[in-house]
């Protein structure tokens, strides 16, 4: 069993996009564990922050190719969690930043 810690890796904060989502839609991006289902995420947030989830929308992010010296390499693939809160429900721990 997983716990809310597991799932959840850590929120994005600093992204334009998470900032017009976060305003106009009341949706919040996370960082979350490559193998989370979307019930995980979303009891997880809902244990950790004491909020409503509506909706759990999720996506693979692929890593981005790079070189070191002669090496080629690609950083990982990471999962991106967007998490849709009740209306009159928000995390505090966005506000302010």
């Amino acid at each position: 069993m997983k716990t809310a810690h597991d799932v959840i890796i850590k929120p994005l904060v600093l992204t334009e996009k998470g900032e017009i989502l976060r305003e106009d839609n009341n949706q919040y991006l996370f960082k979350v564990a490559y193998k989370a289902t979307k019930p995980e995420i979303k009891a997880a947030i809902e244990s950790l922050f004491s909020v409503g989830v509506t909706e759990v929308n999720t996506m693979i992010v692929r890593g981005k190719p790079g070189r070191l010296g002669r090496r080629m390499g690609k950083r990982p693939n990471w999962k991106k969690a967007v998490v849709s809160l009740k209306e009159g429900d928000a995390i505090e721990f966005f506000e302010g930043v």
